[in-house]
């Protein structure tokens, strides 16, 4: 979505043989990103905002029914905060310039450089939005980083970055920890070559799903989420092959017994570009555990919003958009990280 503000009082001719034009190919490019989708769209939740910023509050669950003897009343049950997570919104503008000289020989139309200009200008919207939750997503060892000079809190809940070996569930009941980072041999890249790669994916596979499964809620109950999304590295062409053959294959890969694999048909596999890593790495998540649990969160607060005008000093024709959200994380048993690695990785537990 786009909100546009028509400039007031211009009276430039040549102005507006622009104004109308460029405004249309910004929408029409809006729209034409809308479709397309992108990291935002397939990994967080997006929600609207009217506020400050967006507190995420986590409640315990009720107790299974408790028999009761003739006569006598329920036990009472209740529910109470267990821990909330407060993501204030950040405000990102940009701004371009048609030149004086450009909006004069723009007779017939829009000329080429400022009709690139518009169309960059929209992506560039985009683009942010979907980089910023990669490059959260991809930092998600860390408790904070800086993004396009904005400083993005990175933790979980429970103050620990989303991906950490100590979570904590039902702190205020005494509860425990639980990990969600994980190293051992997922990719077989530390195999001697007894097997193959994609056998030693595929079991690592579904040993990190039922990691995932077995994450305990608020009051220490199995959740029970099915993994149903791979999320890889844009640099490291061994793990998105394997992980590849590994789920578009119907029969187990690398044995001579005709077994099933039970991968198959079961995920969604998302390469995110701008995470670069030395080592080979996977994360999995449960997209319904994700958007139940309130986990990879993007609140829309103000949308691109453009707005134009004349420089008197200069006669350019400047536009300027101007947007807020937020981005962060409201859970974390929704996903997992596993590092290929033989050695121990600071932060990770041993697959």
């Amino acid at each position: 979505m786009i909100i546009y503000s028509k400039s007031i009082g211009l009276n430039n001719a040549a102005i507006g043989k622009l104004e109308t034009p460029i405004k249309m190919v910004i929408e029409h490019e809006s729209d034409m990103q809308t479709k397309k989708g992108g990291i935002c769209d397939w990994l967080f939740n997006i929600e609207k905002s009217g506020k400050f910023g967006e507190t995420i509050v986590g409640q315990n669950e009720f107790d299974v029914f408790q028999a009761a003897a003739e006569g006598n009343g329920a036990e009472n049950d209740a529910i109470s905060e267990t821990y909330r997570k407060f993501i204030e919104h950040i405000q990102f503008m940009k701004e371009f310039t048609i030149t004086a000289e450009m909006m004069e020989d723009a007779n017939y139309g829009v000329a080429q450089d400022a009709k690139r200009r518009a169309e960059n200008f929209t992506r560039a919207y985009y683009k942010t939005m979907h980089k910023i939750c990669e490059y959260a997503l991809a930092n998600g060892t860390k408790t904070a980083g800086a993004f396009a000079k904005a400083e993005l809190d990175l933790t979980a809940p429970d103050g620990l970055p989303l991906f950490a070996s100590a979570h904590k569930w039902g702190p205020k009941s005494g509860g425990g920890v639980q990990s969600n980072f994980f190293y051992g041999d997922i990719f077989g890249t530390g195999d001697t070559g007894r097997r193959p790669l994609t056998s030693v994916f595929e079991e690592a596979l579904g040993e990190l799903a039922i990691k995932l499964r077995n994450m305990k809620d608020e009051n220490g109950e199995i959740l029970g989420y099915t993994a149903d999304t791979i999320i890889l590295p844009g640099n490291r062409p061994l793990a998105e092959t394997v992980a590849k053959k590994v789920c578009g294959s119907e029969g187990a890969l690398g044995n001579g017994y005709n077994d099933i694999n039970l991968q198959f048909g079961n995920w969604n596999i998302v390469i995110m570009p701008n995470w670069q890593t030395s080592d080979d790495r996977v994360m999995i998540m449960s997209s319904e555990a994700n958007k139940n649990l309130s986990g990879n969160m993007f609140f829309n607060r103000v949308p691109l919003t453009v707005s134009n005008w004349v420089d008197h000093h200069t006669g350019n024709y400047i536009w300027n958009g101007r947007c807020r959200f937020g981005v962060g994380f409201g859970n974390y048993k929704h996903i997992l990280l596993a590092v290929d690695s033989a050695t121990e990785v600071s932060g990770a537990t041993e697959l």
